[in-house]
């Protein structure tokens, strides 16, 4: 008895901080969300940029691993935008964004610590080598605003999720009767968990056509 006494406020307290490690971590990644779609909705290369330069070869090595690692589709073209031999560019910008650079053209983003994700240009010149969804075509005129995809736009006839995909996966949004992809986020909850909830935010919106990061085609 005495045992389990010792135990118990242990436990809590363990729990606790599991919970609050688990919330801390919840809120950081909807602010990190919401902080990159703020900005590409307003991109200006003055105003958010705050230095580009060159890169160290171990910073590049690790950037170029890192991508490859996420999209390993990528690994046969990747002599074409990330050359090994020729020196890495990445801008720095707020909020712990930066973005890879090719010839000055943007290629890849992220934040802090967390996943490189293609802009919507590279993406449409490589359009298999990140994991897709279907938005329906009720969905289209929201996503191309920069709203958040709810889950009905993904579980009508008119949306598909084509495979098993975990909450925090980056993911190309198609539109229901179209080509490329319209826009790119991550999604808040697994796809299973969007079948059989089927409300609330399916996708946190990063990157839309129309906004300044896609409007961008060049950063010194």
């Amino acid at each position: 008895m005495e045992r389990q006494q010792q135990v118990a406020p242990l436990y809590k307290t363990s729990k606790l901080r599991f919970l609050r490690k688990t919330l801390i971590g919840s809120i950081h990644s909807v602010t990190a969300i919401a902080a990159l779609v703020a900005m590409f909705k307003r991109f200006s290369v003055d105003e958010h940029v705050s230095t580009s330069s060159k890169v160290k070869s171990s910073q590049q090595r690790s950037i170029r691993s890192k991508v490859l690692e996420q999209y390993p589709d990528l690994e046969s073209y990747a002599e074409m935008f990330m050359p090994k031999k020729a020196p890495m560019v990445v801008a720095k910008c707020h909020n712990h964004i930066q973005i890879v650079l090719h010839e000055g053209e943007p290629l890849f983003f992220n934040q802090r610590d967390g996943p490189f994700m293609p802009t919507l240009k590279l993406l449409h010149k490589m359009p298999h080598v990140m994991k897709q969804v279907r938005a329906d075509k009720g969905a289209i005129p929201f996503v191309l605003s920069g709203a958040n995809v709810m889950c009905p736009g993904l579980t009508s006839a008119g949306g598909d999720m084509p495979e098993p995909l975990e909450a925090g996966t980056p993911v190309a949004i198609m539109a229901e009767g179209k080509e490329h992809a319209m826009a790119i986020g991550i999604l808040s909850m697994s796809t299973d968990d969007i079948r059989n909830k089927n409300k609330g935010v399916a996708i946190e919106m990063v990157h839309f056509l129309g906004d300044d990061l896609w409007t961008c085609s060049h950063i010194d």
